[in-house]
């Protein structure tokens, strides 16, 4: 997270502390990724429940044929192939940042879940994947008892 400490009263320059944060701003967003995709693609979300874990994943341009999901144990993988891009002699790129090409994307989940209970919808470019703890697996309280 980006956090930045204005000086309270800087009288010799009142606009240090904008180019200050204009610098940063400025190396947030160009020198720190690497052209192409990362290991990190494509974007994920997830949380987790004590019953279930909920996944989003962006993929826009894709559907749902293009897209190949799996699991075992607490391992989910998504694949999936983007159209390659146009190309020929007589294109001449100017800027290139979609993607294009297989994606393999795994995620180490925080428990088993249950295979035969997972259910993932694709709408607007985003698969919401829901997927249940099996029961043999969930949390059991154990009660005390007194002597």
């Amino acid at each position: 997270m980006l956090q930045t400490v204005f000086s309270p009263l800087n009288t010799s320059d009142p606009f240090a502390d904008m180019r200050r944060l204009q610098s940063e701003m400025n190396r947030l967003f160009t020198g720190s990724r690497a052209p192409g995709p990362s290991a990190s693609y494509p974007p994920v979300n997830f949380w987790a429940g004590q019953d279930s874990i909920v996944m989003t994943i962006e993929l826009p341009g894709l559907t749902e044929q293009d897209i190949e999901l799996t699991v075992k144990d607490t391992m989910l993988s998504i694949r999936g192939t983007y159209p390659d891009s146009e190309k020929g002699d007589n294109i001449a790129w100017h800027r290139r940042e979609r993607v294009d090409g297989t994606f393999l994307r795994s995620v180490e989940l925080p428990f088993r879940i249950n295979p035969d209970q997972i259910e993932a919808r694709f709408a607007n470019g985003v698969l919401t994947v829901e997927m249940q703890r099996p029961e043999d697996d969930k949390p059991k309280r154990i009660a005390i008892k007194t002597t």
